[in-house]
């Protein structure tokens, strides 16, 4: 597996500037983006009518740089998509004019603050959220998945007690087993993440991590963390692992507010700015940018499926 190093070049901000790439990608290999922890509640002091501050609520301007990049075929929303209790209005007054400009290329995936009671048209079970995004919302559990090229991408909800569990033997489990063998490459996404870039894990995603490790998936994707970090591949205990590991990156950067990483643990990069992860799917490789609001490639790199 390689990684190529951190790349800065230009980019098209919304008002019509072009970015420019160093190679062009076949075609035929689609491209995703990905960012959580998005939409402000549109009775944060900060909304501005969903122009945000110059450092908060900028879910508007992360919308603009998948608005503005025609090659993204599909947008995985991870988590925490509409604060602060994803309530239908506040869907439809915060996220839908800055995200829901692509709404039709979102496969969302839960987060704790779809299934929060406090905020602008709560509802129990994160019904606005389902209600708001459809068949795209998955199974009854949240779960779903759907082939992009030659990839598998499965999203799971990490809220782990309306789900029916997140152990090895739960359904999600079972769910996961079965969508990994579908395809050599695979993504798999949800809202908190298992590693932080301290010594200890979230215990609640352990099978998840056994399971993704033992069916050789390749990428995990979470937000949850208000930052950027791309962690180097691991196993289930936290051991770098270049052959078989999963490697996860945290993209909390999708508008809601900023912070800063719990820790450096096996963290090969990380950017405090908002911004939105860029994947191009390959056949059987794979290459990253995160792109930040200011339209600079903040990190960049390249791997192999196992």
């Amino acid at each position: 597996m390689s990684v190529v190093g951190v790349v800065a070049v230009s980019f098209a901000s919304a008002a019509g500037a072009t970015r420019t790439h160093a190679a062009a990608a076949h075609v035929s290999d689609p491209m995703i983006a990905a960012a959580g922890d998005i939409a402000c509640d549109p009775s944060s002091h900060d909304f501005h009518g969903g122009n945000g501050t110059s450092s908060a609520c900028r879910a508007k301007a992360t919308g603009d740089l998948v608005l503005a990049n025609t090659a993204i075929k599909a947008v995985l929303a991870l988590g925490d998509t509409q604060y602060q209790c994803g309530g239908l209005s506040a869907f439809q007054q915060s996220f839908d004019p800055a995200w829901g400009r692509f709404k039709s290329i979102i496969h969302p995936a839960l987060g704790d603050n779809e299934y929060e009671t406090s905020g602008t048209d709560c509802a129990p079970g994160a019904a606005g959220y389902f209600k708001y995004f459809g068949a795209a919302a998955g199974d009854s559990r949240g779960d779903s998945a759907f082939t992009l090229g030659t990839w598998r991408l499965i999203a799971l909800n990490a809220e782990c007690s309306h789900a029916g569990g997140c152990g090895a033997t739960s359904p999600q489990a079972a769910f996961l087993r079965t969508e990994l063998t579908k395809s050599k490459c695979t993504i798999v996404y949800w809202h908190q993440p298992y590693y932080k870039g301290t010594s200890s894990q979230s215990s609640s995603y352990r099978a998840f991590w056994d399971i993704m490790y033992a069916g050789s998936a390749d990428v995990v994707l979470n937000g949850h963390l208000h930052t950027y970090a791309r962690f180097a591949p691991q196993d289930a205990s936290g051991h770098v692992d270049n052959a078989r590991g999963v490697r996860q990156f945290i993209v909390g950067t999708g508008g809601r507010s900023l912070f800063s990483l719990d820790g450096t643990r096996n963290v090969e990069a990380t950017a405090k700015t908002y911004g939105v992860l860029e994947i191009r799917l390959h056949e059987t490789s794979y290459n990253w940018k995160f792109v930040g609001t200011s339209g600079t490639i903040l990190d960049s790199g390249t791997a192999t499926c196992h």
